[in-house]
């Protein structure tokens, strides 16, 4: 038995700061395909806010879009999306050591994406129309608990 080489890459979970995710969504249809999809929820994508600022992950046709925003600190990004017409839901903290099922059956769309984002338990969805559904019922269930549980103190 030989002893397990030493890991001496980079581990970039550790320090990471706190990360929460907020998954936007918007009805633009690019694609004739995309009219089958509900009105106003047809693409989604994410804005991930750290310490340091936000990132926007958006999954275009044809690749993938990251973005570091060059925004000062403390900066209301969801409020922005919503004067613009998108409806943000979160925040959705990101922890780092979550474990739960992979993240399988679904093609690579924005919403596997964004699911992926979220982690292994994020709800399933096929359409960002689903994954509104679920992720605001979560947000709601959430605020409910969390004025119960004021209101009974």
């Amino acid at each position: 038995m030989s002893a397990r080489p030493l890991r001496t890459g980079p581990n970039h979970r550790r320090d990471m700061p706190p990360q929460s995710a907020w998954i936007i969504f918007g009805g633009g249809a690019d694609h004739a395909w995309q009219r089958l999809l509900r009105p106003g929820f047809r693409h989604c994508f994410a804005a991930i806010e750290d310490d340091s600022g936000w990132s926007v992950l958006d999954p275009l046709t044809g690749r993938l879009l990251f973005a570091r925003l060059a925004l000062p600190a403390g900066y209301d990004l969801p409020h922005f999306y919503r004067r613009a017409g998108l409806v943000p839901v979160g925040p959705f903290p990101l922890s780092e050591d979550v474990r739960g099922a992979p993240l399988w059956g679904a093609p690579l769309n924005c919403v596997s994406i964004c699911r992926a984002i979220l982690g292994p338990h994020a709800p399933f969805a096929l359409t960002p129309a689903g994954l509104y559904r679920a992720l605001s019922h979560r947000v709601e269930s959430r605020k409910k608990n969390l004025t119960s549980i004021l209101n009974a103190a």
